[in-house]
């Protein structure tokens, strides 16, 4: 009887488990790979994009102290900062046609190059869709583009010449004549390279050729394009300084050469600090341009 009692005893209830012990907040994000603002690998990434930089343009710096130690005909970064702050202090003056402020020839500049880089853009990226597009059409220009490509820009500079008499639209059609075939080049490889699939999806679903255009072919090549963009812009800032100072009349161009025929130095390293940071602007504008359109890495 006893042991028939003790079988229908019921076992007693097992100890719950202790909790586990919480883990602190920081530990919880670091497995989550999130780091506090005070974390040590966010201040490392921070000297990491910081330090370089400022090591090499220190460098520069450097290097041009010592350069201007040996030759003193070469101002100093000293000497040339002290300029440039007395320049920048009014950089829209006017005393005549020839002699204006460094603000008045910067925006000469970017106007020719507007002006240029706008209607090759107009000519070249309609163009190099229907390069791309046709076969017959692709037949037809790429020996010419392979035949023109490779001449220099400042080439066309005397038949600009010769065909406007003057100067301003000269310059205006080496900056076309030189921006046009990246965009052209560009945006018809951009074309070529859509899957054939798409293609063949577009004819069984009978798409016009407008439908065609903006539903398959510019999402798919407007990467390219603005790769295209983005080196025809770079290389139009490039031939406006050289053609500039080959035509005269008011730009940054024309403003270093008559600076080197004052011998006014600091100005020329100015005008050259000027150029590559307004050419850096220029590329950068374009890279947020391309990262807001596409989802590929456009810096790359």
């Amino acid at each position: 009887m006893s042991a028939v009692l003790e079988s229908m005893t019921p076992d007693p209830a097992p100890l719950a488990a202790p909790a586990p012990e919480k883990r602190p907040r920081s530990e919880r994000l670091a497995s989550q790979g999130v780091t506090l603002s005070n974390g040590k690998p966010r201040l490392r990434a921070f000297f990491l994009a910081v330090l370089p930089p400022v090591l090499g343009l220190g460098l520069l710096v450097l290097l041009w102290q010592i350069l201007s130690l040996n030759n003193s005909s070469f101002p100093s970064p000293a000497v040339t900062l002290a300029e440039a702050l007395r320049m920048f202090a009014d950089p829209f003056y006017r005393n005549g046609p020839n002699d204006q402020g460094i603000g008045w020839n910067i925006l000469a500049s970017l106007k020719r190059v507007a002006l240029g880089f706008g209607l090759a853009a107009a000519v070249g990226i309609p163009l190099g869709f229907m390069i791309g597009r046709f076969r017959f059409l692709a037949g037809m220009f790429n020996p010419i583009i392979s035949l023109l490509k490779p001449v220099s820009p400042l080439a066309w500079l005397p038949i600009g010449l010769l065909v406007f008499k003057s100067a301003d639209p000269a310059a205006i059609w080496s900056i076309f004549i030189c921006s046009i075939w990246p965009m052209i080049v560009n945006t018809a490889a951009g074309v070529q390279r859509v899957p054939q699939d798409y293609m063949n999806v577009a004819r069984v679903l009978q798409l016009s050729e407008w439908k065609i255009f903006t539903r398959i072919l510019l999402p798919s090549v407007l990467p390219h394009m603005l790769t295209g963009v983005r080196l025809a812009v770079g290389t139009a800032w490039l031939v406006i300084v050289a053609a500039e100072m080959l035509t005269g009349g008011v730009g940054i161009g024309f403003w270093v050469w008559d600076e080197w025929n004052n011998l006014n130095v600091p100005h020329i390293i100015i005008a050259i600090v000027v150029i590559g940071v307004v050419g850096l602007v220029l590329e950068l504008a374009l890279v947020a341009l391309a990262t807001a359109f596409t989802y590929e890495e456009a810096g790359s």
